[in-house]
């Protein structure tokens, strides 16, 4: 009787080396070596399951770019405040710092979306269903009665998406700007004028 094959499980493996290795060295430089050392087996072993280093990192990206979509929309979906709905969006979309694995396995990969059209449209979707999602938010909250929108959803969720990348750059650097607590007031303050909801004034929830 054949043998099961391991496929599924050795790329899940080596998919967890890579995000280990981007972690501790970063993307720039990384090379094939490095990941294949931490699974503990050849570069051609490796080369067996992804052709090539941009395709292995790109299946980090979209891994990671999936999970982050998917846990900040099951957060919203879960809060039927439209006031803590947005606010907890923006808590939930900044990284606490650089041991935030998750924020910058996708802010070190960005780097391959300035040269790699593959890596672009991950981006792209990336900041798109994070668009909607903040747009589902506005348009509930102003359907409502319980905001006051001083420009359209679109525009007001697309600030709010580009204000939060820039921010949580700024946090992930070795020597961040400020810390995580004032990006979110940052962000909480846009938000309120937006919306004309004193959202920073709202007790953040139990266990937050």
């Amino acid at each position: 009787m054949p043998r099961p094959s391991r496929a599924a499980e050795r790329r899940a493996e080596l998919l967890a080396a890579a995000r280990e290795a981007i972690l501790e060295r970063g993307v720039i430089g990384l090379r094939l070596r490095d990941i294949a050392d931490r699974a503990d087996i050849s570069t051609g072993s490796l080369l067996y399951y992804f052709p090539n280093l941009t395709e292995l990192l790109y299946e980090v990206q979209r891994a990671a770019v999936e999970r982050f979509c998917s846990n900040r929309e099951a957060a919203a979906a879960a809060e039927p405040d439209p006031r803590r709905r947005l606010a907890g969006l923006i808590r939930a979309g900044l990284p606490a710092g650089r041991e935030d694995e998750l924020c910058f396995l996708i802010y070190e990969l960005g780097a391959y979306a300035r040269t790699d059209p593959a890596y672009a449209a991950q981006h792209i979707q990336l900041y798109e269903r994070q668009v909607a999602l903040y747009s589902a938010v506005l348009a509930a909250g102003a359907a409502g009665g319980v905001f006051t929108l001083t420009r359209d959803t679109t525009t007001i969720a697309r600030t709010l998406v580009a204000l939060e990348d820039g921010l949580g750059l700024h946090l992930t650097q070795a020597v961040p700007t400020f810390t995580a607590p004032v990006a979110e007031q940052l962000l909480l303050a846009y938000a309120t004028d937006s919306t004309g909801c004193a959202l920073g004034a709202l007790p953040q929830p139990e266990g937050a």
